[in-house]
């Protein structure tokens, strides 16, 4: 058996609990995991002056894969995310995002089973920002009107937003390179393009072309993302592999998941060429966080994940059968999937959830 080195950071709010929760599965599923221990959040920026150290970087880097419990982001003020700051100090291109339904956990729709693919390094999310009333804020708008390209009014606060041709073909291409390996019929590529002609536009004209290099493969359509929202909603089954820019990408994801049961149940990973990091898409919840409350679900899923892309198919495929056959069984749920399926059971802790899981794992 192969023992594999992974950085874990455990993460803020209910990450703690949620990471360790995972730690417990993925050690009980048969994998030989080395769990290579890093701090990121709020609680280094005494210690360590950052909310990312260059430690916890270097150690992804040298093991090229980890898993992070959620990471708050504070709104508006304070610092800037730090996952954001992963993915580009890693160069992490291509965020994935499985949602699938599960028996049991009160998605709108029995039968979901799509992937989104979402661009991680540009668009809005580049965070090039000025602030308003800023020097820098003043010659934007003074070069958009000098250019001609419309008025903007002088109290606005401006955020860039770039989408590059390589940007665009490494993520449409992973998209398609995905499907091909999973056995999927079709790609979708979502834009807004009627409105940003040279920015979506762009994404699209890129897409068009990538497809037509798997013409016969694997089908290819698009859509603009107010439509794909709401068709997404009424018919999920007519997507398959969905690939966005990034903004687009992230609202969509938690939309998908809504349908499902929740970001409690929303495994994600970030992947770039040579480093991988695996992440519950939802976030730290601090208001419950040390209560023993916690799904943990998202957090083990992406931990299957992390297992698949290191040659650990058995016992990723171990984790996802004992979560179906606990969610199917009902009996021993957490909180947020007791409020989404309206049910007045009592609510399961978060150790006994796991507790849970391991013994029905063991019986596979």
């Amino acid at each position: 058996m192969t023992r594999h080195v992974v950085t874990l950071i455990p993460g803020d709010g209910i990450g703690v609990e949620t990471s360790a929760a995972m730690q417990r599965v993925v050690d009980a599923s048969g994998a030989d995991i080395e769990w290579e221990v890093a701090p990121a959040g709020a609680e280094c920026i005494e210690s360590e002056g950052t909310p990312l150290p260059e430690s916890t970087l270097e150690s992804i880097r040298k093991n090229g894969v980890a898993i992070k419990g959620p990471i708050a982001t504070p709104v508006a003020g304070g610092f800037r995310s730090v996952n954001v700051a992963l993915r580009k100090a890693l160069d992490l291109y291509n965020c994935l995002r499985p949602v699938r339904s599960l028996p049991g956990a009160g998605g709108r729709y029995e039968d979901v089973d799509l992937v989104i693919v979402r661009e991680n390094s540009e668009d809005l999310y580049a965070g090039i920002e000025f602030e308003q009333g800023s020097e820098g804020a003043g010659s934007i708008i003074d070069l958009c009107e000098s250019l001609g390209a419309g008025s903007i009014r002088r109290d606005s606060g401006i955020s860039i937003k770039p989408i590059s041709v390589a940007g665009s073909r490494r993520i449409v291409r992973a998209a398609f390179e995905y499907a091909l390996a999973q056995g999927r019929r079709k790609v979708t590529a979502v834009h807004k393009a009627n409105i940003m002609k040279h920015s979506d536009g762009l994404f699209l004209t890129v897409a068009r072309e990538v497809a037509a290099e798997y013409e016969g493969r694997i089908a290819f359509d698009e859509r603009i993302v107010d439509a794909f929202c709401m068709n997404l909603v009424i018919e999920p089954g007519q997507f398959d592999v969905v690939v966005f820019p990034n903004l687009y990408g992230d609202i969509a994801s938690d939309l998908a998941a809504g349908l499902v049961g929740g970001l409690g149940i929303a495994p994600g990973a970030n992947i770039g060429d040579d480093c991988a990091v695996f992440e519950a898409v939802h976030g730290s919840a601090p208001d419950i966080a040390g209560q023993d409350k916690a799904n943990p679900t998202a957090e083990i899923l992406s931990a299957a994940m992390m297992l698949d892309h290191l040659g650990e198919q058995g016992a990723a495929s171990r984790i996802r059968e004992a979560v179906r056959r606990v969610y199917a069984d009902g009996s021993c749920l957490t909180g947020d999937i007791r409020w989404a399926t309206g049910s007045k059971e009592p609510a399961a802790s978060c150790t006994a959830f796991t507790d849970n899981l391991i013994e029905v794992m063991r019986t596979l």
